[in-house]
């Protein structure tokens, strides 16, 4: 009996000793943590230049996976889900995209040809303020103020026309690049058909210690992107289609340009709409001279921010993302001078990981010892 008894101890003791000592070296610091983001963003870096059709693919497949998922709700399999998603797009996005993409071209082309007739009809508005503003100030006369603001304006119009204009044709020619044509879809397309088989492995390759909490982070990460590019996205294209929409019924004949630009960069509270409604607001008083169609547009812009408030963002999305607009125009800003384009890509992405990992680090740190003593 006591050799049996000894020899049962012996049994169990081992397993009891070697357990936390293997815990113990899957655990990783935060000072790892720092070290690996500070190696992915250089290589991220490095492979600027080749990284743009992958990550492209990869954000198309985030924001598509939501539809995958609900045909897949529907008894049907992830593969003919993921086809039915991307014929869906072939089919009726892109035609769409190019036809109001040549809409927008010939907007930016009448742009350009109206800038004479509208710098006219500004300065014949506005001749009376500059002739009193001479009277004012004598050293300004002989027709010296009238010629710098007819300068100014119409250079400041040209250099607009001329960006949007270059904008648009890289665009074209970014699209019509190779990489983009046959890797984009590609990659986008495997990405969706393996997207849960890829958040399963991740899954599966986290230490079981932590795997809660890192759960917990990447979910609260997951919200705030879904929330805020999804959302935007939605928010951007039915204000861009609105204030596109209202300009042309109140006339202004570069309510498709004016309304496009306020659409898409209405990501940024206050930006696009402020933006559109300068712009629209000149257009309009260059066009007809008079107060009454400047106020038309004040209207549509009024409208439009309403709706947006009140009902498209609270409801597409939500009222606690966590970015805040002045960190969204930071992120997008150094995202563009350090990666370029594919920069302002993960501009937003990133700055919603940094976001949640500063606001945990924050919750721990208060905590912690050091910030309770």
């Amino acid at each position: 009996m006591p050799s049996t008894k000894t020899a049962k101890q012996a049994r169990v003791k081992p397993a009891n000793v070697s357990m936390p000592t293997m815990r113990g070296r899957f655990y990783v610091s935060p000072y790892m943590w720092f070290v690996i983001f500070f190696v992915f963003f250089y290589l991220l870096y490095l492979l600027r230049s080749v990284l743009m059709p992958f990550v492209a693919g990869i954000l198309l497949a985030y924001l598509l996976d939501p539809m995958v998922d609900k045909l897949q709700r529907l008894k049907m399999s992830r593969l003919w889900a993921t086809l039915a998603v991307c014929f869906m797009i072939v089919i009726i996005v892109l035609p769409a995209l190019g036809l109001f993409l040549g809409m927008l071209e010939n907007q930016i082309a009448l742009l350009l040809q109206a800038t004479p007739k509208y710098l006219g009809l500004i300065m014949e508005k506005i001749r009376p303020m500059l002739q009193e503003l001479a009277e004012k100030f004598p050293d300004l006369k002989g027709g010296n103020v009238e010629e710098m603001v007819r300068g100014n304006i119409g250079n400041g119009l040209k250099i607009v026309g001329r960006v949007l204009s270059g904008l648009l044709s890289n665009g074209f020619a970014l699209i019509n690049l190779i990489s983009l044509i046959l890797i984009t879809p590609v990659v986008t397309f495997y990405m969706l058909r393996d997207w849960d088989i890829f958040v399963t492995k991740f899954e599966g390759l986290l230490p079981k210690k932590s795997k809660k909490g890192i759960m917990s982070t990447m979910s609260e990460i997951n919200v705030i992107i879904a929330g805020f590019i999804r959302g935007q996205l939605s928010v951007c294209l039915i204000l861009g289609l609105f204030y596109s929409i209202g300009l042309k019924l109140v006339g202004l004949e570069l309510g498709l340009l004016v309304g496009f630009i306020s659409g898409i960069i209405s990501f940024i509270p206050y930006v696009g709409s402020i933006t559109g409604f300068v712009l629209g607001c000149v257009l309009a008083f260059a066009q007809y001279g008079d107060v009454e169609h400047v106020m038309y547009v004040i209207g549509v812009f009024l409208v439009g921010q309403f709706l947006e408030g009140n009902f498209l963002t609270p409801k597409l999305v939500g009222e606690s993302v966590g970015l805040h607009p002045v960190w969204v125009m930071f992120a997008l800003l150094a995202g563009g001078v350090l990666l370029g384009f594919l920069g302002l890509m993960l501009a937003v992405p990133m700055a919603a990981i940094i976001g949640v990992l500063v606001r945990n680090a924050i919750k721990r740190y208060k905590l912690s010892s050091l910030y309770l003593d």
